[in-house]
């Protein structure tokens, strides 16, 4: 059986970063952080890891303002061309849940 009172008030953080703590063991047990995407009375679902933005299909070149150099933006800390993520989606079960935290503002 789930808490509604619970889960209510996680829908209140949908699209915020959380921290949630489950019953289990292993890396697990130090808890999943992510953006809150949803929650229903079987499973929360957390955003763990973005994937990469698409390529732009224009030429990076032609996007440049004179005299500055190329920069892949938001991508400073990759190791390099060619790398990409698809990103990490986790869905929790409710009944395995032990805490919940979030910003307090």
């Amino acid at each position: 059986m789930y808490n509604s009172n619970l889960l209510n008030h996680m829908a209140r953080f949908i699209g915020q970063t959380v921290t949630i703590f489950t019953a289990s063991g292993g890396a697990s047990g130090c808890g999943f952080t992510g953006t809150l995407m949803s929650v229903n009375p079987c499973f929360v679902r957390l955003s763990t890891q973005q994937g990469t933005p698409p390529a732009n299909p224009i030429s990076q070149s032609k996007c440049l303002r004179s005299g500055e150099e190329f920069a892949s933006v938001g991508r400073s800390n990759m190791p390099g061309p060619g790398y990409f993520t698809v990103g990490s989606v986790c869905d929790i079960p409710v009944d395995k849940i032990v805490s919940f935290c979030h910003n307090a503002i």
